[in-house]
């Protein structure tokens, strides 16, 4: 008898710690909420559609602003390699150059990923270091925590979203 409680016993406590130590899975439509986020235009809400396989995410986020709504694709690859990849900028900008790095946090309890941007201006080159870290909170919500900094301006976001 206390040798079957004590094997339950185990087999619960490793049940416990295989679902803690599971990697967070960001698939699914997602709605920024407002109210809760901050760092982004006032009038400007966001949506997230996202399809995790493994250790790639495809994310289309839009964009909606009164009179513009924009899509933006792009792809996470979480294996901590850089790769190229061609950074959205603002109308009448040059074009600019990006690399990523994308890694799961410690405990794979959720990703940072790294954009580094280089931009030719009118007055020299700029780079740009933009620091997206996503998690899940205990509550269920997606939460991306972005640090942006360059020689011009340095300011961080937080944007709250609720699955649909």
């Amino acid at each position: 008898m206390a040798r079957t409680l004590l094997m339950t016993t185990a087999i619960f406590v490793l049940s416990v710690i295989a679902l803690a130590a599971a990697k967070p899975n960001f698939t699914g439509a997602w709605t920024m909420d407002r109210a809760r986020s901050f760092g982004l235009p006032a009038d400007m809400n966001q949506t997230l559609t996202i399809t995790q396989k493994e250790d790639r995410i495809e994310l289309e986020t839009k964009l909606i602003q009164p009179n513009n709504e924009r899509t933006v694709k792009d792809t996470y690859v979480l294996d901590g390699k850089e790769y190229d990849f061609t950074p959205l900028v603002p109308p009448n900008q040059p074009p600019a150059a990006g690399k990523r790095t994308a890694v799961w946090l410690p405990g794979e309890r959720g990703i940072q990923v790294t954009d580094v941007t280089t931009a030719e201006t009118p007055k020299g080159t700029v780079k740009t270091q933009t620091v997206r870290k996503w998690t899940i909170s205990s509550q269920g919500e997606l939460v991306i925590d972005m640090y942006v900094d360059n020689p011009n301006v340095s300011y961080e976001a937080k944007r709250i979203f609720i699955k649909q």
